[in-house]
């Protein structure tokens, strides 16, 4: 059973892997990326006749410069955006996803104990509700740490 399950999965990521080769061949080219060829044939085509007269002809705009003042004041920053996460003070690393225990960055449960708001790193088959609880309020003072903010 198994040496079934393994042929079909090789076969899907082969036809998965040839799917996205031939993808990027067959893609039609964008109004951005015209082929140099397309754009010489298009320019070579003679002017279109209307009723014995040519049609008429875009005028030619060129291109204008802007000038910049360079006695302008730069306009005001944004205030200071709030930013979310824990830093590593050793590494510089930066942890967004730590609401999860179980999931958490093993440097932010050392962190937790380092800093003697938890007792010990807990195992995944120790979490109760009760522990939970107090581990959620042991993260949050330590987002108000200083050498832990982003």
């Amino acid at each position: 059973m198994i040496e079934i399950l393994f042929v079909l999965m090789v076969v899907f990521i082969a036809y998965v892997f040839c799917c996205t080769m031939t993808s990027d061949k067959t893609t039609p080219p964008t109004a951005s990326e015209k082929p140099a060829d397309l754009e010489a044939s298009s320019s070579l085509e003679p002017e279109p006749v209307i009723e014995g007269k040519q049609a008429k002809t875009p005028k030619t705009v060129s291109p204008k410069v802007i000038k910049v003042s360079t006695t302008e004041k730069p306009t005001k920053k944004p205030a200071a955006v709030v930013k979310n996460g824990l830093k590593n003070p050793k590494t510089g690393e930066i942890a967004t996803n730590y609401s999860n225990y179980m999931f958490t960055k093993r440097w932010i449960k050392e962190a937790l104990v380092e800093e003697g708001l938890l007792e010990k790193v807990y195992k995944n088959n120790e979490l109760t509700t009760d522990l939970d609880s107090r581990i959620k309020a042991a993260i949050s003072k330590l987002e108000t740490m200083e050498q832990y903010k982003v």
